[in-house]
């Protein structure tokens, strides 16, 4: 039977998105094109019709996890509660019991430096995507500083929800995740004086 091109789209992103949500949930290596695939309602066979290997399939499915999660810090940054509302949202036990529908570099991250140069490529074009947008919360700061303060962040939402999942005592988890997020709100909250807003500052973002 021949299918249109839109079939074919259609059960493409369905493959895609699909993997995005299994590796998140179950690791890069431990999710078996099997039973991917029977997630996705298709057999194991229909894979190859559209991707060549599964570290074909792995690159795809991070760059659209990637994207989820810019999509989902526009979504926070465009409401009143800004980026205190992304992390309020983030260093939560909703965010922490649901890794698939989550950050992928809390869970991916250390699988995804040993993959190939693409799969590293997506990650790092994704990651870039998310500290620009979320550079933009302190625009009395320099692009320079503001970029670094969104690394610096970054590092510590996906660091702390990695503990916090990996710890046995629920207590220690809930108190890494209220730690992590006083940090976190610290971090955006600040306007130090020995950055004032500038003109020269100011243009940066424009």
């Amino acid at each position: 039977m021949r299918y249109d091109k839109d079939h074919k789209a259609t059960t493409r992103r369905r493959i895609v998105e699909t993997a995005a949500r299994r590796f998140r949930e179950n690791g890069i290596e431990s999710e078996g094109m099997k039973s991917l695939m029977s997630a996705a309602g298709l057999t194991n066979g229909a894979f190859y019709n559209h991707f060549t290997s599964k570290e074909d399939l792995t690159r795809e499915a991070v760059t659209a996890a990637m994207e989820e999660r810019v999509e989902h810090l526009r979504h926070w940054l465009d409401r009143e509660e800004g980026l205190e509302g992304l992390l309020r949202s983030y260093f939560s036990t909703r965010h922490r019991d649901n890794p698939g529908k989550g950050c992928p570099s809390a869970v991916l991250a250390s699988e995804i430096a040993r993959h190939s140069e693409e799969v590293r490529a997506a990650y790092t074009e994704g990651f870039l995507a998310f500290v620009e947008r979320a550079a933009t919360h302190w625009r009395h700061l320099s692009r320079e500083e503001a970029s670094s303060r969104a690394l610096a962040l970054y590092g510590l939402m996906a660091g702390t929800m990695q503990v916090a999942r990996a710890v046995n005592d629920e207590a220690l988890s809930e108190r890494l995740l209220a730690s992590g997020l006083e940090a976190a709100l610290d971090m955006i909250r600040s306007r130090p004086a020995e950055h004032p807003t500038t003109a020269q500052g100011a243009a940066s973002w424009e």
